[in-house]
């Protein structure tokens, strides 16, 4: 695994998976590796009252109601679609679902413009097709027929950045569950297996790029992940994810408590800014998801490891969530100096800590922006 950028889920946490399926004595839903109940506890962790003899690590965090409902629609025979803001962990929890169901979380689709019904069901490998004609041998399987054959979880990712055309292929897909191939004379019907489903992620500012059908929302269980607004849930998320990559750059570093205030404090009033704004000219064009949050943190601790001091500043986090959260010019600028004048400057005098600092880290990074 160390030498892997980013390994998947199954593979990160294998050991967990290979203990938990040792100790499960649950029913078991079609092929699934684990039973509901143990695919619960894998993506939010343990607790004492679960009698278990180690400890399993929270991966995802959210309203536990969220994670029993899509692991029930997967046990059925609908789809799964996780529907929310950027940045809300749907991705990651597709990941967690697909890794402890099937321990394969990697048969992804992209959705985009350029997706096409190839990307859903199969292609032709043309070398093969000329040598020895279009056979079962010379198809090749998407992600999507790769989940059906073996009874596994398929994730389509921006399901609303695909158009119509790709939205319709899916919909054969989930009512008939078989894939024709009319271009072969036989063994021309690919079957999905028991196991099969499809967890599909939709960023709800999308709405209006390719709506989907009322033909296509049937055929899903709709779960909506809120954006995390609890303060205490939004740290751990942060710190969680951040000492993960710490440990991926191999930096041993403790981000202070302060500073970690400092950040959640600043996204919870720029949110509260863009909330009552007018118009969109007035909001950032960020969408001030926990993730950004982590990407700001990311940002300034490698800043600070490798530029610095080998340590986390708040003149350091301050530039770096004036660089991450300014896009447009001079529109974001504008925002962020205007918070950084009526909110961070009188709480720098009424409070003190890491406010000044962070207030002087703010107005250098726009200085040398503007």
């Amino acid at each position: 695994m160390s030498d892997l950028l980013r390994a998947p889920a199954e593979i990160k946490y294998a050991e967990e998976l290979d203990w938990l399926e040792s100790v499960d004595d649950n029913p078991k839903p079609f092929s699934w590796r684990l039973s509901p109940k143990m695919v619960r506890l894998f993506v939010l962790g343990s607790e004492r009252a679960d009698g278990l003899d180690r400890e399993i690590s929270q991966k995802w965090f959210g309203d536990r109601s969220f994670v029993e409902r899509a692991i029930v629609t997967l046990a059925s025979d609908r789809g799964l679609l996780l529907i929310g803001d950027p940045g809300t962990g749907k991705s990651w929890l597709a990941e967690l679902l697909s890794a402890a169901i099937c321990r394969n979380s990697t048969l992804v689709v992209q959705g985009t413009a350029g997706t096409t019904e190839d990307h859903i069901k199969y292609s032709w490998n043309v070398s093969m097709v000329i040598a020895k004609g279009q056979s079962r041998e010379s198809m090749i399987p998407s992600p999507i027929m790769t989940a059906m054959e073996s009874g596994a979880i398929g994730r389509f990712e921006e399901l609303t950045r695909s158009t119509s055309d790709v939205q319709d292929a899916l919909i054969s897909i989930l009512s008939e569950k078989y894939i024709s191939v009319p271009e072969l004379d036989s063994d021309n019907i690919v079957f999905a297996k028991p196991g099969f489903s499809i967890i599909a992620t939709a960023n709800s500012r999308d709405r209006g790029v390719n709506d989907l059908s009322s033909a296509l929302k049937r055929r899903f269980n709709f779960v909506r992940i809120p954006v995390v607004t609890n303060k205490k849930s939004e740290a751990e998320i942060v710190r969680f994810r951040t000492e993960e990559l710490l440990r991926r750059h191999r930096i041993e570093l403790d981000v202070p408590p302060t500073l970690l205030d400092v950040l959640l404090r600043s996204f919870a009033d720029l949110r509260a800014s863009a909330a009552s704004a007018g118009s969109d000219d007035e909001k950032l064009e960020s969408a001030l998801s926990t993730a950004e949050q982590i990407g700001v943190l990311e940002d300034a601790i490698l800043h600070g490891n490798f530029f610095g001091e080998r340590a986390l500043t708040a003149h350091t986090l301050a530039s770096s969530l004036v660089g991450s959260l300014a896009r447009r010019e001079p529109e974001d600028l504008a925002i962020l100096n205007k918070y950084l004048h009526g909110v961070v400057e009188p709480r720098s005098k009424e409070e003190g800590g890491a406010w000044p600092e962070f207030l002087e880290g703010g107005r250098d990074a726009i200085a040398t922006l503007s």
